[in-house]
Parts: structure tokens; C-alpha cells; sequence
């Protein structure tokens, strides 16, 4: 095709650089260049109307080729797509489940904790139950066998000073100062025997009541983890509350 518009081109540019007959518009033309680039024009055009000519022949089926391999890229896209979805979708469920598991075992785990702390602080409750009492029984006994003791020896002392006639008076008078004393000395025993283990009580009410509270705050903390992480899990410290 570019060999056709050339030779027009050197055809046009003879006839404008022709010489003009007088009085008209005709020019003379050398008629040998003139019929080589007609030759020339004529024989390149049959290729190139050929050449278009197989292209326009072939335009549906390039259409059409294009068109199979436009629908082969489409639907190959939408099965990796659908693929991935798929992947992805599962992959996404794998995950969910994972962190349910996690975090049904770090609430199982945290339920466990905190009912052996429960048991231990019960049982620690009961062991120093059963020994405040065991004191308190043992200084009760021990106040009962001073008081015992202060009025057996003021029975003997009245006794014996009942005996001495001649200070049967002043004899009366000590013996009674004697049991006064018992019945003060075991009075003051008691008291405190009573002070001692109400203390104690008061001791071990106070860290039941601390014990309890360390357990609920550390549930309640587990429980709000578990809802707000998703399945992150949060070790909780009970000994620093």
C-alpha cells in the first residue's frame, strides 16, 4: 500500500510540474513516467486488495475467536474467583472455630481457677476454724483449771485457817480474799480467752470475705475478656487483688 501512494504522489507532482499548452488548461505530460507509475500503481494494488480482502474474510472468525477466548478468560476468572471465595470463606470459618475453641477453653480454664481457689479458701477457712476453736477450747479448759486450782487452794487455805481458832476471824477474812481473787482471775481468763477468739473470728471473716471477692472480680474480669476479645485469652493474676 505505501508503494500505491507513492507512485500518486510522483504522478500528482508530474501533471503540477507539467508544462502548460497556451491558451488552455491541458499540460504536456511525458507519457513514459506517466505509464510507469501507472504500471507501478497497478501492480500493487491486487496484493493489497488481497490483503484486505483475507482480512475482512476472516474478520468473524477473528470476532468469533476473540470472542471464545474473551468468554474462556472470563469464566476461567469466575472459577478462581468463586475458588477463592470458597478458600477464603473457610479458611475464615477454620479461624472462628479455633478462637471459639480457645476461648471455651480459657473460660473453662478461668472456671476451674476459680473453684480451686474457692476450695482452698474454704478449706483454709475450715482449718483455721477448727484451730481457733481448738484454742479457744484448749484456754477455756486452761481458764477452768485455774479456777479450779484458785478454789481448791482457797478451800484448803480457809480450811486450814479455820482450824487456827485463835485467828479463825482474819482466817475467814483471807479465805475470802483468796476466792475473791479465783473468781477475778478466772473472770480475767475468760475475758480474754473470749477476745482472743473473737479476734481470730474476726480474722478469719475478713479473709473469706477477701477470698470471695479476689474470685468474683477474677470471674467477672474473664467473663468480659471472653465477650470483648473473641477468643484472646487473658491470664488474670488472683494474688495481685
Amino acid at each position: 500500500m505505501y508503494r500505491v501512494f507513492e507512485a500518486l504522489d510522483e504522478l500528482v507532482t508530474i501533471v503540477e510540474e507539467a508544462r502548460g499548452v497556451p491558451m488552455t488548461s491541458s499540460c504536456v505530460v511525458p507519457r513514459g513516467d506517466a505509464l510507469e507509475l501507472l504500471d507501478d500503481i497497478r501492480d500493487a494494488l491486487p496484493g493489497e486488495v488481497d490483503d484486505a480482502q483475507d482480512v475482512l474474510d476472516k474478520r468473524d472468525e477473528i470476532i468469533s475467536t476473540a470472542r471464545s477466548e474473551a468468554d474462556k478468560a472470563i469464566s476461567s476468572a469466575n472459577t478462581q474467583a468463586e475458588q477463592t471465595i470458597a478458600e477464603a470463606t473457610a479458611e475464615a470459618e477454620r479461624l472462628i472455630e479455633e478462637a471459639r475453641a480457645r476461648a471455651e477453653q480459657l473460660v473453662a480454664d478461668a472456671n476451674a481457677e476459680a473453684d480451686r481457689a474457692v476450695a482452698a479458701g474454704q478449706a483454709e477457712y475450715r482449718d483455721l476454724t477448727e484451730r481457733a476453736r481448738a484454742e479457744s477450747e484448749r484456754m477455756i479448759q486452761a481458764g477452768r483449771d485455774a479456777y479450779d486450782r484458785a478454789v481448791e487452794e482457797g478451800r484448803h487455805e480457809q480450811a486450814r485457817l479455820v482450824a487456827q481458832t485463835e485467828v479463825v476471824q482474819a482466817a475467814h477474812g483471807e479465805a475470802a480474799r483468796i476466792v475473791d481473787e479465783a473468781h477475778a482471775e478466772a473472770d480475767r481468763q475468760r475475758a480474754e480467752c473470749d477476745a482472743y477468739v473473737d479476734g481470730k473470728l474476726a480474722e478469719f471473716s475478713e479473709l473469706l470475705s477477701t477470698t470471695l471477692r479476689t474470685v468474683d472480680s477474677g470471674r467477672n474480669h474473664l467473663r468480659g475478656s471472653a465477650h470483648v476479645g473473641g477468643g484472646r485469652g487473658v491470664v488474670y493474676d488472683y494474688q495481685a487483688h
